[in-house]
């Protein structure tokens, strides 16, 4: 997620961090919004469809849920466009790149929770309730995983090499994180046997 502690680059001043940021915030949010809006179209097209007057409490109740979902992810990946406009030129640039990324997190949150109920629905008519539940608990696992563990571990992984770097020790790993040689290897110059 693009916010105000990313790295600045090389001779990169605090207006042109922000712009940078909201950029790349901007990226993300075509990239999340197009699958929102398809999940939209697919959950309400389906009140309409023969079968649906089949569908049971608990089956009715995951969609209703589901559409609100979705409908709170495209509302909350729409929100940095409204603010940005609302506040365009009025020096509030740092301001709404954090909202907008506060935002984005809170969209996620509800994407991932839209699409959890959704697989429950589809996978709860098809093959069953227990079937639902087991994909849903999947689906719900892995936006977990890929959303929230992967980057937090990266984090992790980025504090350790920043703080072995502060103390000197280094992780063998070049400045562009690309593996590096081992000391005493050839081809380096200046290493001795190890």
């Amino acid at each position: 997620m693009t916010d105000d502690r990313s790295e600045p680059l090389p001779a990169e001043s605090s207006m042109q961090r922000t712009n940078r940021n909201f950029g790349e915030l901007l990226q993300e949010l075509r990239v999340t919004q197009t699958g929102v809006q398809i999940l939209f179209a697919f959950l309400l097209t389906l009140a309409f469809t023969p079968r649906f007057p089949s569908l049971d409490l608990v089956q009715r109740s995951t969609y209703v849920v589901s559409l609100c979902l979705a409908v709170l992810a495209a509302a909350l990946f729409t929100a940095p466009a409204a603010i940005h406009r609302y506040l365009f030129r009025r020096g509030a640039k740092p301001d709404i790149v954090w909202v907008s990324s506060r935002l984005t997190e809170l969209g996620l949150g509800a994407l991932s929770l839209a699409l959890t109920g959704s697989v429950l629905l589809a996978v709860d008519v098809a093959v069953g309730r227990a079937g639902g539940v087991l994909a849903a608990a999947g689906t719900l696992a892995v936006c977990a995983g890929l959303w929230v563990v992967l980057p937090w571990q990266v984090l992790r992984r980025l504090n350790r090499r920043s703080t072995a770097r502060a103390s000197g020790e280094g992780d063998g790993r070049n400045p562009d994180g690309t593996p590096g040689a081992r000391r005493g290897s050839p081809g380096r110059p200046g290493d001795g046997p190890p």
